[in-house]
């Protein structure tokens, strides 16, 4: 039995990590006057955190974020990345695994502003402050696709998943 718990601890965020990055690689736009893009790799890091926790949303949103830089050509961003996303996990698994709706929703908009000042503060010491300001309003549009796309499928997933 505690093999099969171990095996679960690691396969799980590594397929999920996988299908993270897939699907943000899948649906990509990129915006140059950041030296970013807006992809879903936000949502797979909600749907990550709010049904399995803030360990799994902080692995799953540190290497999804890291792994999108480094084989989107991105590279300047993934020390960046793993941080943001990471925290951006662990926050809102922290406050919204096993909570109410309202509470997911807040946990949602807090993790949204981790990812939209942590890439301004990234975008302001890599480039200067133009681009940091903005780089705002596209995080902020990719936080909220993420949140939008992650909140109904959570829903949808918890109960054929048994969380």
């Amino acid at each position: 039995m505690q093999t099969n718990q171990l095996t679960k601890r690691v396969v799980l965020p590594a397929l999920l990590i996988a299908l993270n990055v897939v699907i943000a690689r899948f649906f990509i736009i990129p915006v140059p006057m950041t030296h970013g893009n807006i992809n879903l790799c936000d949502a797979g890091i909600f749907v990550a955190a709010l049904l399995y926790g803030r360990r799994t949303g902080l692995i799953v949103g540190g290497l999804s974020g890291f792994l999108l830089d480094l084989i989107s050509g991105y590279s300047q961003y993934m020390v960046f990345s793993l941080v943001v996303h990471g925290l951006e996990g662990f926050i809102v698994g922290w406050i919204g695994y096993q909570a109410s709706r309202k509470i997911q929703i807040s946990a949602l908009f807090i993790g949204g502003l981790i990812v939209i000042a942590g890439y301004f503060l990234t975008d302001t010491l890599l480039y200067s402050l133009t681009p940091g300001l903005v780089g705002i309003p596209t995080n902020a549009l990719q936080v909220l696709a993420g949140a939008v796309v992650a909140l109904p499928l959570t829903i949808k997933l918890r109960q054929p998943l048994k969380l």
